[in-house]
């Protein structure tokens, strides 16, 4: 090998550590971006899933507009929480296996997604989406409330969502639902988010009897989060 060649190979290996070194540091901002927390204040347990950070940072949609540990009021105890930013979250218990992605066509240019479980039965889940414009906004917002109103009118025995309530905060409207068991017994509900560009679904299960104060409440957080 003559010296010329050495160098050569030298400079290559240099190379490639380089570029092995710049491909770690992007793993590592990868998982930052994946991992803002919406648990990032105490719950034991987190996972997180990271799609397209520029999207996310382009839009400004990402787990922190997402409800945090200390938007619970006393009586729901967190121990853990799931987030994706997939939009592959299932949206509601009424909704069955059709998604953010699913309802906006893929057309959102971020999503945001988490499941937060309790330490008593029950789980709360909310999903999120920015839209290209207000308009699609508006559109995917009137989905998912005809979403919820389909699951209102249901057989005698079954669960049920309650009658629509209204909230507002600056920049942003939400509707709430209570959720009602078969026997009538208040347990959850449901809330649709809006705020601009962005829009979100938001439902507590396996409430006792006070859930249309704890819905009420994790309505205002989570649309305060979105709206900021």
């Amino acid at each position: 090998m003559t010296e010329n060649q050495a160098v050569q190979q030298k400079s290559v290996r240099r190379n490639r550590v380089a570029a092995a070194a710049c491909f770690a540091a992007a793993l590592i901002t990868v998982s930052v971006v994946g991992t803002q927390s919406a648990t990032a204040d105490g719950a034991a347990q987190r996972t997180a899933v990271a799609a397209h950070p520029a999207a996310v940072a382009a839009s400004g949609l990402g787990s922190a507009d997402l409800v945090q540990s200390e938007d619970f009021q006393q009586g729901l105890n967190p121990v853990g929480a799931t987030i994706a930013l997939t939009g592959r979250q299932g949206l509601s218990a009424c909704s069955g296996e059709e998604t953010m992605r699913d309802l906006t066509k893929g057309k959102a240019t971020a999503y945001a997604s988490v499941t937060w479980t309790f330490d008593t039965n029950g789980r709360l889940i909310e999903s999120a989406a920015s839209a290209p414009t207000g308009t699609e906004a508006a559109t995917w917002e009137q989905q998912l409330v005809a979403l919820v109103q389909d699951c209102q009118d249901e057989p005698a025995g079954h669960w049920y969502y309650g009658a629509a309530h209204t909230l507002t905060v600056t920049g942003g409207t939400a509707h709430w639902y209570p959720a009602y068991n078969g026997d009538g017994t208040v347990s959850g509900g449901v809330a649709v988010l809006r705020s601009g560009t962005r829009v979100a679904i938001v439902e507590l299960t396996g409430r006792p009897t006070d859930a249309p104060t704890s819905v009420e409440g994790i309505a205002t957080a989570a649309l305060k989060r979105l709206s900021s």
